[in-house]
């Protein structure tokens, strides 16, 4: 299963990265706005782990990006805010597959890439 994560926190997503490495996964890792569309317009990743609050440009300018061009990619989206807490998050991303707080274990996000990654065509 090839996965993406745009996350602007380096370590953060080391750890994320390396968690699902060690599951089999092939993952890559992106920072921000402009090196996850950059990655995108290459590769089509089944999910893809992205951190609503972007240091560089725009989670949202992502999702789109992805939902147009991989629409069967699965976005489970993280955040630190309450911001999006009201569920409006799947008007805004259209393949978004669920919303959970940044601190959520690497285990349960794992457990969340498995699964929605059978929900996928490339799953």
């Amino acid at each position: 299963m090839n996965i993406l994560i745009v996350e602007s926190c380096a370590e953060l997503g080391e750890i994320w990265k390396r968690h699902l490495e060690r599951l089999g996964m092939d993952v890559v890792l992106r920072h921000g706005q402009q090196e996850a569309i950059s990655y995108l317009s290459g590769n089509a990743p089944q999910i893809i782990i992205l951190n609503l609050v972007l240091e560089e440009g725009s989670a949202l300018a992502v999702a789109d990006y992805a939902s147009y061009r991989l629409p069967d990619a699965r976005v489970i989206c993280v955040t630190n805010t309450s911001f999006f807490s009201d569920g409006s998050i799947f008007a805004h991303i259209g393949n978004a597959s669920t919303l959970v707080p940044m601190g959520t274990p690497p285990e349960d996000i794992a457990a969340m890439v498995e699964y929605y990654g059978t929900q996928t065509n490339g799953g």
